[in-house]
């Protein structure tokens, strides 16, 4: 019998220096960066060869479980408890767990890039996998900018001759990062995150990005980091409308908090939940995620112990098995990210 499923889980984080990176993680949200260095990225979710996150030390994760197990990884919860964790919701078609959740600190800009869609990332083969993302903006130094989109009009010559260098900026929607904005970056949409802004980035579970321009900086080695003109050019998304960042405007649900849509793919869903008193939700068949993006708070099962701290940084999964569980902020309020298949 496969073990059940009956507390949320928190996993631990993965840090990735870049060089475009910084220490800012340790003020926004608050992380502990115990690696040294510039940090880029911490993966606070993922499911892949390179990376795959583990259940944190010390916290039960199932009835099934035998005492002193082993935490497993999140590979391992797909593979034994797949139905328990994800319910209705799918895997990705590699059967991993379907999304990726970073926390990002851009001290420097990151490259001019694009991800490619489901069918690009099919028909340019090898490892190409699609790549749909959103993300909200934790904080924003004055005067930081966010690139998405290509302008209207905007040819493929043209694109291919401003690539090789500052010049492909022109090309670019632009738009002024404040904290709480959401940018949906669908798959195709060439994008650039400027320097001085911190994000929550979720994604489809994929790492392909092809560069079109690096701001002329070389990577640890000394030399420049690879340009993908050809795959980027393919990927890029030409004569889309403008997406504008979204902000949330929370309607009362009636039950202890508003609600907020502020990203709907094929892949995902996220809402901000602002809670002012005790709430109830339900997983309704299928795992949630939830992210503090302001103020505290508690996370409890029906039945289970104590509440689970709900802090800025931490991201915690609820299997699709667990169902109805509760929310309660602190006394200064709770602003929570849900993440979830569709909703």
């Amino acid at each position: 019998m496969l073990p059940e499923l009956d507390v949320p889980l928190r996993f631990d984080r993965i840090l990735l220096p870049k060089v475009w990176g910084g220490r800012e993680l340790e003020r926004v949200p608050g992380i502990r960066l115990e690696a040294p260095g510039p940090i880029g990225e911490s993966w606070e979710l993922v499911d892949r060869a390179e990376h795959c996150s583990q259940v944190s030390a010390g916290q039960a994760h199932s009835k099934g479980a035998p005492a002193g197990a082993s935490p497993s990884t999140l590979r391992d919860l797909v593979r034994d408890c797949g139905r328990a964790l994800l319910g209705k919701a799918p895997a990705d078609r590699h059967g991993r767990f379907p999304l990726l959740i970073k926390h990002l600190d851009a001290r420097k800009p990151l490259s001019v890039q694009v991800h490619p869609d489901d069918a690009t990332a099919a028909r340019l083969g090898g490892d190409s996998e699609g790549k749909c993302e959103a993300a909200i903006v934790l904080a924003a130094d004055p005067g930081a900018v966010i690139w998405a989109g290509l302008k209207p009009g905007v040819t493929p010559a043209e694109l291919r001759e401003a690539a090789a260098g500052p010049g492909v900026l022109d090309l670019l929607q632009r738009w002024d990062a404040r904290p709480g904005q959401c940018f949906l970056i669908p798959g195709g949409t060439v994008h650039a995150h400027g320097a001085g802004v911190v994000l929550l980035e979720v994604q489809q579970n994929s790492d392909t990005t092809y560069r079109l321009w690096d701001f002329g900086r070389v990577g640890d080695d000394g030399r420049p980091r690879p340009i993908h003109l050809e795959q980027a050019l393919a990927a890029a998304e030409y004569g889309a409308p403008p997406r504008p960042p979204v902000e949330a405007r929370h309607e009362d649900s009636g039950r202890g908090y508003g609600r907020a849509p502020l990203a709907r793919t094929s892949s995902f869903a996220m809402n901000s939940l602002a809670f002012h008193a005790r709430g109830r939700l339900s997983t309704n068949g299928q795992y949630q995620i939830y992210s503090a993006l302001r103020g505290s708070g508690e996370l409890a099962v029906r039945g289970g112990a104590s509440g689970l701290v709900l802090r800025p940084g931490d991201v915690w999964l609820v299997p699709a098995s667990i169902d109805y569980h509760y929310i309660e902020p602190a006394a200064g309020g709770l602003e929570l990210l849900q993440i979830l298949y569709r909703a």
